[in-house]
Formats: C-alpha cells, structure tokens, sequence
C-alpha cells in the first residue's frame, strides 16, 4: 500500500503552511450620485473584481512598502557589481560575505535573499540558513523567507526554531485549514535528522487539538513511519471511530494492516456499505493487483471509470489489466482512449509514450505496420531518453518488416547513445533486423561480436543464445544461457529457454524438467514455459499431462508454436481431427511459422 496522503514537494508544504496576510479594508471611493447612467455605469466598474495585474501590483506595493528605504551609494553600487561579477566567474564566498555584510547594514532583505541564493548554488548548507535566517529576521512578515527558513530548519541539526513557527501558523489557521496543516507539518518532521526530538516537538504541537480527528490521523501516520504499527493502529482506530465514514481514516488503517489479503478484506467492507468512495476503491483495485486477481481488480478499475469516463490514471491501469489479461482488443481501446484524454489536456503532464509503444506493438502484431507507425509518430520529443530509443527501434524494427532493411540499419547507425546498455539494445535490434530478412549468419556474426563487447549483458547474452541455436551452435548457446543465470539468477526465461531446447532435443530430459520447474516457480503465470513444461512431458512420455500444460497455455495465450505442439500431441493420442484444426488455426496466424512447416513435415501431415 502507498501512503494515504499525497507527498509532496517541500515549497509546497510550506507554502501551505503559510498564512496570508490579514487583508486590510480597502479605503471606500466617494460615489456620483446614482441617478444618471454614467453613474451607474461607474458603480459596476467599482464593484468589479481587481484584475490579476491589479492583485500582483498590490502585493509588490505592500512589499516594498516594507523595504527600508537605503540610498544607493556609489561606493555601496561599486561593492555589489563586483561581487555578482565575481559570482559569474566562479567564486562565491568573498560575493556571499558582500551581500551578508551589505544586508546588516542596510537592513535590505533583498540583498540577504541574494546571499542566500549564491550559498544554494555553492551548496553550502550553514551559509544558506545563515542567510535565511537573516532574511527572515529582516522581513519577518514574508512567507517566502519563512517558507525556505523552515525547510533549511527542518533539516539541519536543530530544529527547535521552527516549533514556534508551527504553534502560531496552526493558531492562525482557520479551523478548516488546519487539519491539513497538521498532516503537513508532519511530513516536514518526518524529514529531520532527530527522529526523537521531531517526535517530542509534533506531540507537542498536536496537544493543544487532542481529540480531533486530524490528530488522531496525523499520531498514527507518524506513529507507522516511526515503526510503532500498535501505536498507529490505535491511533487509527481512534480516527475510524471519530469519523466512521472517513476516507481518509480507512486508508490510513489499511497502511497499518500488514498483509494484502487482511487489507483487502477490510476495504472491501467499507465499500459494501460506502459504494461511492473512490479513494477506498482505488486503494483496493491495487492491492487486487498486488493478490494477481486481474478480473477483480479490473472491476473496481471500470466502477471507477464509470463515475469518471476521462479519467487517465485508470484508463491506463485498465489498458495494462487486459495487457496482462491477453484481452488485445480491450487495451487498444482502454490505451486509445488513455492517449486521446491527455491529448485533450495539455496540462496534464503524463507521458503517453508507453502506452503509444504498446499500441505500436499491438497494431504490429496483426500486420497494421502503418497504424504502427502512425502511434509510434506520436512519441512527444521531450519523453525519457530510455523510452524514445524505445521507440526508435521500433520504428528500425517496422521498417525492416515493410522490406525497407537499408531504411532500417540506417535508422539505427544514426543513433547514438552514450550509455554501454542501451549500445547493447540497438545491436540486438540490428541483429533481429537481419534475422527477420532472412540473413541469419550475418545476424550471428554481429550479435558475437556485441557479446564481446558487452560480456555482463544478459539481455545481450539472450539474445545471442536464442542465435546461436538457430544456427546450431548449440554448445555457445548453452554457455551464453548459463552465463545468464549467473549475471541474472532471477532470470526465468534463461532457465525456460535452456530448459526447452534440451527437450526440443530429445536430450537430458531431467535436466530439461528441472530447469522449466525452477522457470515456471518463478514466473508460474507464464504461458510460454507452461509450454514448455508441456513439451518436456510429451518427451517424457506423459502425455496427459503434456496435454495439460498445452491446453493451459494455450487458454492463456492463443499463440501459434503453443498450437503446433498442443497438435501434436493429441496427434500422438490418435485424436487428428483435433490436432489439424489446431495446426490450421496456427497458420492462419503466421503462414511461416518455422515450428509449424517442421512439425507437419516430421509428422508427414498436410493441411
């Protein structure tokens, strides 16, 4: 479970933490007499709301009204351009000691604040608070200076300055607002370096609101950071009981719960009779996702999505549930609709582009090599530089499926990546180019030299391994597979791939068996090495139980090689009527397929 409340970025808090200004009654305008429409029309112009430069013109004009007023010395102006001039080129002491000095004279904290802003770029964190605090003592009125003193506070080796700070922000606050001041004065405790004394202070700020709801939240959230679960769930307790038909408190129980299916249990009670609480339903649509209980949790995904249709987050929880699922149909839908809602708003500043990688895969995979291309175009140029080589290989990998191999190579030879892994990615990539056109020997003479290149890639060795067994270098394949189980122990394709060959070979059939075991124990929803663990039974002779696998599998995942064997199997149980419509099924999806064209052949069957 994440945390209940939202963590947020330190100016934040603080800026919530801030208290504006008492507003200070405007002086009245002497009216015109009422009685002629220019008067009128003058009323409705004083009434009307002060426009946005009006506001901002205000609140400078209180600002400086607060500024001493200082005459700007020709020796004072000499003193300040050289130290900004020093601070470009380098040196920032002798410039912060200037504007240091300069500030206690003046009693400016404008010239403070520049202090402070050369020791952050110096990262000289005793400097920094230093000049804080003198900016804070020369405007104690600015919630800016107090927002950046009790960040600098916070965190340093004393804390006691910020308690009365606290005390008279929660005192200020209005009663609305100061449950949430005190969930984040909280989180500002959480990170300093005293645990214990944070812990003293936040009792003590919290004593004077004992009993409240929000105190009882804000006790067991710090009570569960601390470790003390007793003491949070009691304290959560306390909130449920204060407010039975919170959210908030719910949540915060279900971070004190240690395990997923108690979690679970108790969410879904308060929804059975608290069906419209989203917060709640989220929280337990995730920890469905945690338990593997895709239907479930993709029910509470679309009772969400039903109250909010443009909702984004869940439309691409939704999209990778029927991923997961292996419903293709309903994550294109659930991902287009993902892509179009943030199209739709600017503002929100989610990247579309995995969710556009994955439509690029899924229109690939039925042949749709345009539409492929066409999300792929979608890829916006700001997006992580891991995700865009994603994509550009990708669009290597559809050029080369269209014919256009050149096209593709050049593609890839144009990218330029500085980092040793992602050098690995677009060597595979050029090697799965020419293996796709055909020019397999090349491909391995490529990937061979790559391994050497990158000797602790276990995706690179992968890769290569499933090579050098097409060619039937099958001693550099084992060797490449067990080197990846050494990089990579939790690798279970390595395990599944050496696992199958052997089997595929007729050869070392225990061996075989145990490496697909210890594949399928770590990756047990697999339908790949559910396939294979059903075609080492059929060597093995079991053929009912190879039969299991195969059908398993293939329930999951209607994949062509998983028909191949499934139809060879109930071939060899005497049942052809069944297989051959297996077998038909396998090349109405891929007409090439390799598996298929040698099974047939083997078996001396035709379609």
């Amino acid at each position: 479970m994440k945390n209940a409340f939202v963590i947020v970025t330190l100016s934040s808090i603080l800026a919530a933490c801030a208290v504006a200004p008492e507003q200070q009654t405007a002086q009245q305008p002497v009216a015109a007499p009422s009685d002629t429409p220019l008067a009128a029309a003058e009323q409705e112009t004083v009434a009307e709301a002060p426009s946005e430069e009006e506001l901002e013109a205000k609140v400078r004009a209180e600002v400086e009204a607060r500024l001493p007023k200082v005459e700007l010395t020709s020796s004072m102006l000499n003193q300040l351009l050289k130290a900004e001039f020093a601070f470009r080129k380098g040196d920032w002491q002798g410039p912060y000691l200037t504007m240091l000095s300069l500030a206690k004279q003046t009693r400016d904290p404008r010239l403070a604040r520049r202090a402070a802003e050369m020791a952050v770029a110096a990262r000289q964190g005793d400097d920094t608070l230093a000049a804080v605090r003198l900016w804070r003592e020369l405007d104690p009125e600015s919630d800016e200076a107090t927002q950046y003193f009790v960040g600098m506070v916070v965190t340093s080796d004393n804390i006691a300055d910020v308690e009365p700070i606290f005390v008279e922000r929660l005192r200020k606050a209005p009663a609305d607002a100061r449950g949430m001041l005190l969930f984040q004065i909280q989180q500002l405790l959480g990170r300093a370096k005293d645990k214990e004394a944070a812990g003293a202070m936040l009792e003590r700020v919290i004593a004077p609101y004992n009993g409240t709801f929000e105190a009882h939240i804000v006790r067991a959230h710090a009570a569960l950071a601390r470790g003390e679960r007793e003491a949070a769930r009691a304290a959560a307790q306390a909130a449920i009981a204060a407010k039975p038909d919170s959210e908030i408190a719910v949540l915060m129980m279900a971070q004190v719960l240690e395990d997923d299916a108690k979690v679970g249990a108790f969410l879904e009670s308060f929804l059975k009779t608290h069906p419209e609480a989203r917060e709640v339903r989220a929280a337990h649509a995730k920890v469905l996702v945690n338990q593997k209980q895709y239907p479930q949790a993709r029910a509470q995904f679309e009772a969400l999505l039903k109250g909010r249709p443009e909702d984004a987050g869940n439309l691409y929880a939704l999209g990778v549930l029927a991923t997961q699922m292996n419903d293709v149909k309903a994550a294109e839908g659930y991902f287009t609709r993902f892509v179009e809602v943030l199209g739709r708003n600017p503002e929100d500043e989610r990247d579309p582009t995995r969710a556009l990688l994955i439509l690029a895969q899924i229109a690939e995979e039925r042949g749709d090599y345009p539409g492929a291309q066409a999300w792929l175009e979608k890829v916006p140029a700001g997006t992580e530089p891991q995700l865009m080589l994603s994509a550009q290989l990708r669009r290597a990998q559809l050029l080369g499926r269209q014919g256009d191999l050149a096209g593709g190579r050049k593609l890839l030879a144009g990218l330029k990546p500085t980092e040793p892994a992602q050098q690995a990615q677009v060597a595979v990539a050029e090697s799965q180019l020419l293996r796709d056109a055909g020019r397999t020997l090349e491909a391995f003479t490529l990937m061979e030299a790559a391994a050497k290149r990158f000797p602790k890639n276990p995706d690179l060795l992968y890769d290569f391994a499933l090579l050098a067994e097409k060619i039937g270098r099958v001693e550099t394949m084992e060797k490449a597979l067990r080197e990846v189980m050494v990089l990579a122990p939790d690798n279970h394709h390595a395990y599944n791939a050496l696992g199958y060959s052997l089997a595929e070979r007729n050869i070392r059939l225990q061996e075989a068996h145990t490496l697909v075991a210890k594949a399928l124990e770590m990756a047990p929803g697999d339908p790949f090495i559910m396939d294979s663990m059903g075609w080492v039974q059929y060597r093995l002779g079991n053929l009912d139980e190879a039969e299991k696998q195969l059908r398993n599998a293939y329930t999951l995942r209607r994949d062509p090689e998983i028909a191949v064997h499934l139809g060879e199997v109930l071939f060899q149980k005497g049942q052809l009527a069944a297989a051959q419509e297996l077998w038909r099924e396998a090349r109405a999806k891929d007409p090439q397929n390799d598996t298929l064209r040698n099974t047939l052949a083997r078996l001396r069957q035709s379609l």
